[in-house]
C-alpha cells in the first residue's frame, strides 16, 4: 500500500475519533478503522468512560475473524487495564497481521508498552502516520509525565 493509502484509512480513523466527542472525555477521543484486501471491515471511536475503546468496538464489529487485517488506531493502543481492558493485549491475542498508529500515547502507564505488546505478539508495527493532525486533536486529552 502506498502512503496515500495510509493516509485514507488514518483520516477515516480521525473521523471516528472525532465521533466520540464529548462522550469519551476525560478519555482521549481515539478512533480506529480495520481494512482487508483495500475495503474497511470494521470501525470504532472510544466510547464513554468504562465503555469499549475504539480498538475494541473495530474488533466487536468484524463480520469475519480478524486473521492478518490491518488496524489504523490515532493512538497507541493501551498497554494498561482500568475500567476496560488492555486494547493492545486485546489487539494481540486477536491475530491481527499490522497496526498503523497516529501517534505514541505520552501517559506515563503507556508510553510505548503498548507498541511493545503488538511487537512481542509478531504483529508489525508502524508509527507517526498523519502525526500532526492527530496530535492537533488529541493533545488537549492526553496524560502527560511532568
Amino acid at each position: 500500500m502506498s502512503a496515500y493509502e495510509h493516509q485514507h484509512w488514518m483520516r477515516l480513523a480521525l473521523t471516528e475519533s472525532r465521533k466520540a466527542l464529548p462522550a469519551c472525555a476525560p478519555n482521549p477521543p481515539v478512533g480506529c478503522v480495520i481494512v482487508a484486501d483495500g475495503q474497511p471491515l470494521a470501525s470504532g471511536y472510544t466510547g464513554p468512560p468504562g465503555q469499549p475503546h475504539a480498538e475494541a468496538m473495530a474488533l466487536h464489529g468484524l463480520p469475519c475473524p480478524p486473521n492478518g487485517v490491518t488496524v489504523y488506531v490515532t493512538l497507541e493502543p493501551c498497554s494498561f487495564e482500568g475500567r476496560t481492558p488492555s486494547c493492545a493485549k486485546a489487539l494481540a491475542a486477536s491475530g491481527v497481521g499490522r497496526v498503523y498508529v497516529g501517534i505514541v500515547d505520552p501517559d506515563p502507564r503507556n508510553q510505548g508498552r503498548g507498541l511493545e505488546i503488538l511487537k512481542a505478539a509478531g504483529i508489525a508495527v508502524e508509527v507517526g502516520v498523519l502525526e500532526t493532525e492527530i496530535a492537533e486533536l488529541l493533545s488537549p486529552y492526553l496524560i502527560r509525565s511532568h
